[in-house]
């Protein structure tokens, strides 16, 4: 669904890792729905939450493996809708920021993913 889409968008490419970063992403995600899209990932093994160490109740959420395998999908995702959605021309403009290839644009994603694990 477009929820858990957006999760996997907000912590693989806009390094998004506490509950109140996806709630303040913009798209409106209730706040049970969130939750449960959460445990969900989590259950699956495509995301991974631990203590946020100077606060243990606030939990921090990265991508596993098997999540980072999903960044070069949702990137092709983001590229799409940028093509064909005026609002999502931000993946456009990223592209052309870093004037890289798409391939360095992946590596950038999936090591950052990995450097916050």
């Amino acid at each position: 669904d477009k929820w858990t889409m957006l999760i996997l968008r907000d912590i693989g490419l806009s390094d998004k890792h506490f509950y109140k970063d996806f709630m303040e992403s913009g798209e409106g995600i209730a706040t049970n729905v969130l939750s449960d899209r959460l445990k969900m990932l989590e259950s699956y093994g495509i995301i991974q939450s631990k203590p946020f160490e100077p606060l243990k109740t606030k939990k921090y959420y990265t991508l596993t493996e098997r999540g980072i395998e999903l960044i070069p999908i949702i990137v092709e995702l983001w590229s799409w809708g940028a093509r064909y959605d005026p609002k999502s021309a931000v993946a456009t403009e990223e592209i052309d920021r870093r004037g890289a290839k798409k391939e360095k644009i992946l590596a950038h994603y999936i090591d950052s993913a990995r450097k916050s694990q």
